[in-house]
């Protein structure tokens, strides 16, 4: 007893099924611009960091400290009527606020020098992984196709027949799609 060959063309993509549901599920779920939004997000902590590192290197003198202590102090003198805790707790707000707005334009500048890289590498990387995730439906969908013909022929088989599909079940078990090293399972 032997299984069927698998009705679709190996060659094409597209998903056998008539409902819109199970195309859906077929469909690649890999884009560029989420490719390109992963490569921007890095390269912007990246920025952050290297803008803390010259912002730490630029204080080691204590003229930047200074400066920035000078600049906390005019913003807050502005309110009047606050108490004691109350002008501390702003005085360290604004002073952070200063800060992140110094370490933030460094990340900003340096994801933009950064961008045309982003956009080739997110471009390639979307490529790769749009032609492993294909593989990897397209092996689901004859996967799929073939358990569900084991199942058929069961339906009807006997004694001998069920110990050859029993045979074939293990053969396809050994022989699992894998899924590709980029998705995460749950």
């Amino acid at each position: 007893m032997n299984i069927n060959s698998v009705h679709n063309s190996i060659y094409s993509f597209k998903s056998s099924a008539t409902g819109n549901e199970q195309a859906k599920k077929d469909e690649n779920p890999i884009s560029k611009a989420g490719e390109k939004a992963k490569l921007t997000q890095a390269t912007f902590l990246a920025g952050a960091g290297y803008g803390l590192y010259l912002l730490f290197e630029l204080m080691e003198d204590g003229t930047v400290i200074d400066k920035l202590k000078e600049k906390t102090e005019k913003i807050t003198s502005k309110q009047k009527g606050l108490t004691q805790n109350q002008r501390m707790l702003k005085n360290v707000g604004v002073f952070a606020g200063l800060t992140m707005m110094f370490v933030g334009g460094v990340a900003a500048v340096y994801t933009l020098f950064k961008a045309p890289e982003i956009n080739y590498q997110g471009n390639v990387n979307a490529f790769q992984k749009k032609k492993d995730m294909d593989v990897y439906i397209k092996g689901n969908t004859v996967e799929k196709e073939l358990y569900s013909q084991m199942n058929e022929k069961a339906k009807s088989a006997d004694a001998h027949e069920k110990e050859k599909l029993r045979e074939q079940y293990m053969q396809m078990q050994a022989a699992k799609n894998q899924v590709p090293d980029f998705v995460k399972l749950k």
